[in-house]
């Protein structure tokens, strides 16, 4: 039944109440029980993140001229951003809302770019690995070109054979990750490069997970090969402050090579009563507390807390990976940075999965090979022997021979 808007207001006490009586069922992020949605850098971070937004909560990035504050925040955080990305000095850059509007925004500006230069993209192509986020399927859809997707090698990377010979008269866009999202590895940006320029296409780098952690755990000493603005035939990026840049949601970076080149993603329309409409993103009015938010957390933590961070995190995905293995799972790949994704032929990963959520734990689930998915934040430190408690305990409950049969969602 539909419900109404209550004729009387209720009082903000007998309200966040209510509301936190509708939240007992989510999942205890705050005890590391959560491994996606969530990023938890810990309560100093978390409050500076809160406030920061509550500061500028009312502000509207839309209006440059009427809050300059903001337009300075961002270019601040984009700055920051290209230079963490090795990008050249006349790279640009903006916020958005998150990965997805940086990676329709990217493949709307590589589209007109293409057009400008003489290419018909009318069903224009993007080749993806089948590693690719799902948001290139959705900007091909919105925008009537087609995604073509190439199988991955037995080592869940990009093959690169077929990436090369998928390439077609219409296409106009390839894609690589760094990590992807599905298994945490980082594809051979170098080697997609080589073959981008030899077709003179456009590169970009899906680097949503890792853009604000993989610079400082390559810092940290970890084998992390070159997969930014490094690589000639990077093109751009797209990175996620929300995510391991430790900002409030919603908050991503789109970057681009040059300024020309950002300047094909800009909606620019004067033919109305108001005058010129000049947007940057899809958005119109754009959160002021998610700019102040990034802006705040990322001067707080700098590169000494950043590069802290990733050390804690890198360190629990290995024990981590050591305890699933002495559990009888196969970790997926050579995971490197904070995601990795294991499975077993004895027993249903996912069946064990279900256990796990039945104990309170929440993860992601891979259908292709069928396992569970770990993103891992500074919090899960603590909470190592637990979860690995819980697993053994799911992995014993699950019978031989049983296979879950619902459908695998990351939403």
């Amino acid at each position: 039944m539909r419900q109404r808007l209550p004729d009387a207001g209720t009082p903000w006490t007998d309200l966040a109440t209510r509301m936190k009586d509708m939240a007992s069922g989510d999942v205890d992020w705050r005890h590391g029980r959560a491994a996606v949605y969530v990023f938890d850098p810990g309560p100093d971070v978390l409050a500076v993140q809160r406030e920061a937004y509550t500061m500028f909560m009312a502000e509207n990035g839309l209006g440059p001229r009427a809050f300059p504050s903001l337009a300075a925040m961002e270019r601040a955080v984009v700055d920051f951003g290209l230079g963490l990305l090795n990008a050249p000095d006349d790279a640009d850059g903006t916020m958005t809302s998150g990965g997805s509007e940086s990676i329709l925004l990217a493949v709307k500006t590589a589209r007109d770019y293409a057009a400008a230069h003489g290419m018909d993209v009318t069903r224009g192509e993007i080749v993806a690995p089948f590693s690719a986020h799902p948001a290139f399927d959705k900007a091909a859809h919105l925008m009537g070109l087609k995604l073509v997707r190439v199988p991955l090698g037995a080592d869940l990377l990009p093959d690169l054979a077929a990436m090369n010979a998928a390439i077609g008269p219409r296409t106009f866009m390839m894609v690589g990750s760094a990590p992807c999202f599905p298994y945490g590895l980082i594809e051979p940006i170098a080697a997609l490069g080589r073959i981008a320029q030899t077709h003179g296409l456009w590169l970009h780098v899906d680097s949503c997970v890792g853009g604000y952690f993989a610079p400082f755990a390559a810092m940290n000493g970890e084998d992390v090969p070159p997969f930014d603005f490094r690589v000639a035939g990077v093109m751009s990026m797209s990175a996620d402050l929300h995510k391991f840049g430790y900002a409030a949601k919603g908050a991503s970076t789109v970057l681009y090579r040059s300024k020309e080149l950002k300047d094909f993603q800009v909606f620019r329309n004067s033919n109305w009563p108001n005058g010129m409409m000049e947007t940057p993103t899809l958005a119109g009015t754009r959160p002021g507390g998610a700019i102040a938010s990034a802006f705040a957390v990322m001067n707080y933590l700098g590169v000494s807390g950043y590069r802290e961070k990733a050390a804690q995190v890198v360190a629990t995905r290995k024990l981590m990976e050591a305890g699933v293995r002495d559990l009888g799972f196969e970790v997926r790949g050579a995971p490197a940075l904070m995601i990795f994704t294991f499975g077993s032929d004895e027993v249903d990963t996912l069946t064990v999965g279900e256990g796990l959520f039945a104990r309170g734990w929440f993860s992601g689930r891979t259908q292709t090979p069928r396992g569970i998915h770990m993103m891992l934040s500074p919090g899960h430190r603590l909470v190592v022997d637990e979860w690995l408690l819980a697993l053994k305990d799911a992995r014993d409950e699950a019978r031989p021979g049983e296979k879950f049969q619902g459908a695998v969602r990351y939403s």
